[in-house]
Formats: C-alpha cells, sequence, structure tokens
C-alpha cells in the first residue's frame, strides 16, 4: 500500500454516530481519550500548543478530535496540579547539544512520545519548511540548514501532570468500542482500518501541561566541538559564569536564536528581552543562561508562565482494547505497516 492509500484510508474524521465525541476545540486534553494520529501526522503543531502560534484565539492547549473509549479512566487517572510552595522555580531547566537540524528537532520534542513510531517529532514536523522550522525556533532562516550545529536551552515550568497505569487491560469500553472490537477479523486489514476510522489509533497515557521558555544557539561544528567537550569533560557546576556567557555569546556563536515561549506569550518573551540581557565584551544580548543560578530571575519567571501550552505528551496505541492476543497482534501489525509508511513517505520539506 503507498502513502496515497494509506491517506485515503486513515485521513478521515472520527465518527460521532459510534460514540459521543468531544467537539469543544478549547476543553483540555484529557487522558484515556483517543485519538487518530493519521488525520494530521506532520502537522500536529497546528493542533497542540507546542510552538508559538499566531491565532486570535490563544487560550486553548489540545484541540486535536478525540474519542472516549474507555469507560472507568476516572478512577485510574492521576492528575496533580502545581501548588505554589517554596521552591524557588517548579519546572526543570536543561540545554542539549545538537549535531545538525534533525537533533535539534528530536531535542525539542524529546518528551513527546507515540508508540509505534521510530521518529515521533515528525509527527509535529513533517510538514515545515526550512521557513517553518526557523520561525518556530527563533532563528534567521539562513541558520536553519545542516551547516550548523546548535544548542538547545529551555527553561520549563510544569503546571498540571497527569497519568494512566500502564495496565489498561482490564480497564472496560463503551458498547460501540465493544462492538467494533468483536467485528475486527484476523487477517482483514480493512476491519482494523474501519476501527481506526472509528475511535483512533492512540489515547493518551499521559500529559505535563505549563509553558517554556527556549533559546537556541547557532555554532560553527569546529567550535561546537571545542564547547561541547569543555561542558562535558567539566560539567556545567565546574565552569565561572564568565565562562558559561562567553560561550553562549556572539563571540563563539555564529547566531543566538530569539527567546521565545512554547504558547507564544508576548508579555513572558517581552520581559525576557528585558530581563535576561547579558553584555560580553560589546555584545548586548538576551540570554535564558543568565537564569542559571539567578533564584530571584527564576522566582519571577515562577509566576509568568503559566498554565499555556503542552510540555510532554505520551501516546499509547489502542491495543488494550483487544483483549484477545491474536487480534491485538493483527492490530499491531496493520499499524506498523501505515506508520512506517508515513514516516518513510513523509520528510521533512528543509
Amino acid at each position: 500500500m503507498g502513502l496515497d492509500g494509506a491517506k485515503t484510508l486513515f485521513v478521515c474524521v472520527l465518527c460521532a454516530l459510534k460514540l459521543q465525541q468531544e467537539t469543544n476545540a478549547d476543553t483540555d486534553i484529557r487522558v484515556g481519550n483517543a485519538i487518530n494520529v493519521f488525520s494530521r501526522y506532520g502537522y500536529f503543531s497546528i493542533s497542540m500548543r507546542v510552538v508559538p502560534r499566531n491565532d486570535t484565539n490563544p487560550s486553548w492547549i489540545f484541540r486535536e478530535p478525540r474519542v472516549d473509549v474507555f469507560t472507568n479512566v476516572a478512577e485510574k487517572q492521576n492528575i496533580k496540579r502545581s501548588i505554589v510552595g517554596n521552591q524557588v522555580f517548579q519546572g526543570d531547566f536543561h540545554m542539549e547539544f545538537c549535531d545538525n537540524v534533525k537533533q535539534l528537532l528530536q531535542a525539542y520534542f524529546r518528551d513527546f512520545s507515540v508508540e509505534r513510531l521510530d521518529k515521533p517529532w515528525l509527527a509535529f514536523t513533517g510538514s515545515w519548511s526550512q521557513f517553518t522550522l526557523a520561525k518556530n525556533l527563533g532563528l534567521d532562516m539562513s541558520y536553519a540548514t545542516d551547516d550548523h550545529c546548535y544548542v538547545l536551552v529551555r527553561v520549563a515550568r510544569h503546571r498540571e501532570t497527569a497519568n494512566l497505569p500502564m495496565d489498561m487491560d482490564s480497564t472496560d469500553l463503551h458498547e460501540p468500542v465493544a462492538k467494533q472490537v468483536a467485528s475486527v477479523n484476523v487477517g482483514d486489514s480493512s476491519s482494523v482500518i474501519e476501527f481506526v476510522r472509528s475511535f483512533g489509533s492512540h489515547y493518551v497515557t499521559s500529559y505535563v501541561t505549563g509553558n517554556s521558555l527556549y533559546q537556541v544557539y547557532v555554532y560553527a561544528p569546529n567550535t561546537y566541538k571545542v564547547i561541547k567537550e569543555r561542558l562535558k569533560s567539566k560539567g556545567l557546576a565546574q565552569i565561572s559564569n564568565q565562562e558559561l556567557t562567553g560561550y553562549f555569546s556572539p563571540w563563539y556563536a555564529e547566531h543566538v536564536g530569539k527567546i521565545q515561549s512554547a504558547s507564544g506569550n508576548a508579555t513572558v518573551e517581552s520581559w525576557a528581552q528585558q530581563r535576561l540581557r547579558v553584555k560580553f565584551y560589546f555584545f548586548t544580548f538576551a540570554s535564558l543562561l543568565k537564569l542559571h543560578g539567578d533564584t530571584k530571575l527564576l522566582s519571577e519567571l515562577n509566576g509568568m508562565l503559566g498554565n499555556e501550552a503542552l510540555l510532554k505528551l505520551d501516546l499509547k496505541t489502542l491495543a488494550p482494547v483487544f483483549k484477545d492476543v491474536q487480534k491485538r497482534a493483527w492490530f499491531h501489525e496493520v499499524m506498523d505497516n501505515n506508520l512506517k509508511l508515513w514516516e518513510v513517505n513523509m520528510p521533512m520539506s528543509i
């Protein structure tokens, strides 16, 4: 089956007649809900707020069409919302070295997984042009090529965390779902296809929402290797702030990207441009590295990053709905064949 055939089979609206479907685009993401990853493969950044967007309604986080498949999810889910406490910052701060554009995108979507996909980041970026990639990552377009190396620095504020147990085999199904599961026949790929059309391919097992600030630094390969080895051998804690500032300045970097928020919150981005400015010799620029070890700035930022973006997501296949071992294996076989087609046939256009 070619890509066009796969699109014909899978790109469709989930069947609302078989099960009441969530239709409000602004409602929150929910663990246990099922989605069809083929319906917008390569375009997930349109239906999930993971990078800055220019839209008139900034309130939504997740608006992928979804279906309530399991009946007793509420009893199994674990939801935690952040409570203001004594912590200076409730989240994480990290940097990641990326040898090329592919690794940069992998790093950005490190916390997003789609079961049975080898390259889950392509589900978000497969449709991105070079211009879109540069815009989303805060770079000038001339630096979004494999002639360069990158360091991604990100500080993320977690607001809500939800997850389901790994074992969902004992979870009951809504009647229409159970009825169509019974109609799936081993050896009949069309019966699996019809199930995916009606109820989706994957379900949400965990997520984290909140917001983040991130910045990309661009280097020539030789300079990048020197800095990477220096930080690897010494460790971040053993390097002085002056030396660190220099490595992440125009003195070493070919390009210092814009500081952007995952939600596109202009207020937070403006704060970063003003409060995170540093000087290194005759260079003056905004740098996320100024946050490193600065409890006052981190405390300010802690209150500014709201619950506005999707930071982590884990999608598992709907295999648990198939209690019969042979049916489950057949479901995965059909899924694997089609998922591999999408990964192979939808490379990035840069």
